[in-house]
Order: structure tokens, then C-alpha cells, then sequence
């Protein structure tokens, strides 16, 4: 019978734990040698103190969920020429610090409800400010006009603090010019920080005095130093000078009188003759600005222009006072045609200023008249389109009871510019109603800023 030996089991139990031990300790290097990754925050799952996968707790990224979400300011797009827009939205990050490096967004413009094209991009979204997102050169239909513009915004991937937020530029200096030719703005930005910034995608947006958009542009910098100021320069490829529409912008105008015989019955009653008509015209070039300019153009069988761009206004005024209608004009015709094309004419002369936008006001009591048999009142029509397409806005004036209202509003820019005088009584308010059309009380407004990816903090 066997002798049960308690040192021997525990020897045994030795052994076993000694060989157990070592081959676990070569299986735990193997697994660390060749298998084992330290918890990052780049290995798509949620360990170490992070609060989400690779983000929160000590990842730099910051987790979505932390975030709240782009919210829309507005979006509009802008019309460069027939068929082609500048869209640009501003888009307002709520965060105090978080901002992602890429935003991807879908412009898509409207007429109506009817989708015209859409553009697709990527943006930097800085923290605590709006922003502006900006797509030039979007090409639709040249006979589809954009009625509405939206813009989507796909979930940033990625969330990082940044260093620095809106307070990095300062814009400074703004300078608009040419508005009517080839439109500049000179701007100075100052980068603000300690650090410099590289490729710099700035937007300078122009709003009306009531704080609508009207126009905007977009340059690109590649580098500005620190604590450095920065001359840069946005241009447009088309006049802008009917959407500025701050008095600081000057007007080249010219006055269209109609001096036919009918002209010396305005449909008052009793009827009365040209004069009121003519104080009226006098009384507006008296309340241009100093540095607007007017011309005079009279028409009846034939158009003359009486007098060039001036700022001289004084003198023209008195020179309007005393215009007369010349007795052979009693049985002559309207040359509406012909005046037309003499106002086109001078406000696409050397006399016109590069910084200011044409207007013509034009004023008649009847459809043009010729002699012959040709269609008077389609050529008066095309030729006000053809001015209109070169960037002259067309007001008009139709004085008398009986005036065709259809001409009148064919003829003017658009329905808002064209108005009606039952008598020479009423021309005094609606030049002054023309005149508050033609600018803004208030400065006009221009918002520049600017954004660069060189603000984001590394990724560890």
C-alpha cells in the first residue's frame, strides 16, 4: 500500500505551474511582437479614454455627436451673364473651438421648383463665426433664370479644434471701383496671428443698404506672414453698377425729352403745354450729387443731343427750363427709335465715368411715329434691349390719360422703372421716386472673409 507524500504533489504542482508559466510567457511575446497594437486613436475602435471610435477623451479629433451642425444664414446665387452664376452661401459654425478642414456641400439652383444644375465641393468650416461658401462660374440654360438656391451639407467625417478661429484676419481697406466697366475691389487683410497662414481662400460679398446680398467674388493668397497686412484684389467680369446701389456710387445720366407737337397737351384739364413737364426734368438734374453726371437728349422728328455729359448741372437745368417745342413739330413725328440709340451712344462715350452706372430716363407721351410703313414701335423696343444689354438701365416716363402703357413698360428695364404721369402735375414726384430708385441712403456695405486649413491642429 502506497505512502501518499505531500511534498511530492507539490512538487508536481511546481513543475506545472513553472511549465505553464513559461509557455505563456512565450505566448504573450508572440502576441506582442506580432500581433499586439497599442490603443491609438486611428485604429477604428473605441478603447483607451476615448468617448468615441478615434475620437474624444485624449484623440484630437472631436467626436460629432459633440458637435452641433452647420446651420444655413442664407444662400443665393448671383448672375454673371446669361446662363452663368456665382453661388455663395453663408454658413454659421456654432462651436467655440471645433471645426473640420472639410465640409463637403451641393449647390443646386431653381427656377421655381424646377432644378436647373447643381455643384458639388469642399470647404474649410472655422470655428465660432459664419462663413462664406463660394462656386463661380455655375452654367445654366441662357434662358432659365435662377428663381432659388440650396445648398446640402453632407456630415463633416471629421472634427479637430482649431488654434485659431475668425479673429485671425481683419479685413481693412475697401475700395470699389470701375463698377461699370471691368468692377475692382481693393482690400487689405491683416493676418492677426502669431503664425502665418498659407493658401488663404478668401470672399468679399457687396450687400445693399437693407442687408441683402447683391454680388459677391472670390481670390485665393498663398501665404500671409504673421502680424502682416496682405493687398489683395477681387474682380467681376461684367458691370455691377445696377446691383451697387449706394448713393457713394456716382449716376451718368441722360434725360430723353419728347418734344413732338402732342407733347403741348399733356391730358390735363384744361390741357397744358410742355412747360410743366420741363420744370419737372429741370427740378431733378438740380437734386443730382456733385459728382453725378447728366446729358440731354431731345427727340421729335429727330433726336439731338442738346447737351453731353456734364456735371455742370446748373447750367443744364436753366438750359431743360427753357426748351421749346418748334412749331413744325406740330405736324411732325416721335422718333423714339432714333433718341433711343443718341442716349446709348453718349453713355457708351469717353465722357462716361468707369465708377458710375448709366441710367436713361426717358420721357413721352405716345407710341413712337415715322414716316412710311415700318414697324416704329418693335425698332423702339429692340433698341431699348440692345442698350439694356450693354448695362444702361432704362427708366420711363409716360405723361398724358392716354398714353400706351404697354410701350412705356416695354420699353423701361423692367415694370419697376416704368411710370405713369395722368398730368405735368405728377412728373415732380415721380422724379423724386427715380431719384431715391437710383441709390441708397446708406454706405455700401461689403463683407470680406477669409479661411485657411493652417489653423487646424495636428493629428496625433
Amino acid at each position: 500500500m502506497s505512502t501518499f507524500r505531500p511534498w511530492a504533489v507539490w512538487r508536481r504542482i511546481q513543475y506545472g505551474l513553472g511549465f505553464f508559466s513559461f509557455w505563456t510567457l512565450i505566448g504573450v511575446f508572440i502576441y506582442y511582437a506580432n500581433f499586439y497594437q497599442p490603443a491609438s486613436c486611428f485604429d477604428l475602435t473605441m478603447n483607451g479614454a476615448e468617448t468615441g471610435i478615434d475620437c474624444g477623451g485624449g484623440c484630437v479629433r472631436i467626436c460629432a455627436v459633440d458637435v452641433i451642425p452647420p446651420q444655413l444664414v442664407w444662400a443665393k446665387s448671383f448672375e454673371i451673364t446669361k446662363g452663368q452664376y456665382n453661388a455663395v452661401a453663408y454658413v454659421e459654425n456654432k462651436n467655440f473651438k471645433a471645426s473640420t478642414p472639410e465640409l463637403k456641400y451641393t449647390f443646386q439652383l431653381y427656377n421655381n421648383d424646377r432644378l436647373l444644375t447643381e455643384r458639388s465641393g469642399v470647404t474649410i468650416l472655422p470655428p465660432n463665426d459664419v462663413y462664406p461658401i463660394f462656386e463661380g462660374r455655375i452654367f445654366t440654360n441662357p434662358e432659365d433664370v435662377v428663381t432659388d438656391t440650396k445648398i446640402i451639407f453632407e456630415p463633416a467625417d471629421m472634427w479637430l479644434p482649431a488654434e485659431v478661429g475668425r479673429d485671425q484676419f481683419r479685413s481693412l481697406e475697401k475700395v470699389l471701383t470701375r463698377i461699370d466697366t471691368s468692377p475692382r475691389l481693393d482690400a487689405r487683410i491683416e493676418n492677426t496671428s502669431v503664425f502665418a497662414a498659407q493658401n488663404i481662400e478668401v470672399v468679399a460679398t457687396v450687400f445693399s443698404d437693407g442687408g441683402e446680398p447683391m454680388t459677391a467674388s472670390q481670390t485665393f493668397v498663398e501665404n500671409i506672414e504673421p502680424r502682416s497686412v496682405k493687398d489683395i484684389v477681387f474682380t467681376w467680369p461684367n458691370s455691377i453698377a445696377k446691383v451697387v446701389r449706394s448713393c457713394e456710387i456716382p449716376t451718368d445720366v441722360v434725360l430723353g425729352i419728347d418734344l413732338s407737337g402732342s407733347m403741348n397737351n399733356d391730358g390735363g384739364t384744361p390741357p397744358q403745354p410742355v412747360t410743366a413737364a420741363l420744370e419737372a426734368a429741370g427740378q431733378f438734374v438740380g437734386t443730382l450729387r456733385a459728382k453725378d453726371a447728366v446729358a440731354v437728349t431731345t427727340f421729335a422728328t429727330q433726336a439731338i443731343l442738346t447737351d453731353q455729359l456734364s456735371n455742370n448741372r446748373a447750367t443744364i437745368a436753366e438750359k431743360i427750363i427753357d426748351l421749346k417745342i418748334a412749331p413744325a413739330e406740330e405736324h411732325g413725328f416721335t422718333n423714339t427709335v432714333e433718341a433711343l440709340k443718341v442716349a446709348g451712344a453718349e453713355l457708351n462715350s469717353e465722357r462716361h465715368n468707369p465708377d458710375a452706372r448709366r441710367v436713361l430716363i426717358l420721357l413721352t407721351d405716345g407710341l413712337p411715329t415715322t414716316k412710311g410703313d415700318a414697324d416704329v414701335v418693335a425698332e423702339a423696343i429692340s433698341a431699348a434691349k440692345s442698350i439694356q444689354e450693354q448695362g444702361i438701365e432704362v427708366y420711363t416716363i409716360g405723361l398724358g390719360e392716354s398714353v400706351d402703357k404697354d410701350f412705356v413698360r416695354s420699353v423701361a428695364s423692367d415694370v419697376t422703372k416704368a411710370y405713369f404721369a395722368p398730368s405735368g402735375a405728377d412728373l415732380s414726384r415721380i422724379y423724386k421716386e427715380i431719384t431715391s430708385s437710383l441709390c441708397e441712403v446708406g454706405p455700401t456695405k461689403i463683407d470680406v472673409y477669409a479661411k485657411t486649413k493652417t489653423n487646424f491642429a495636428p493629428l496625433k
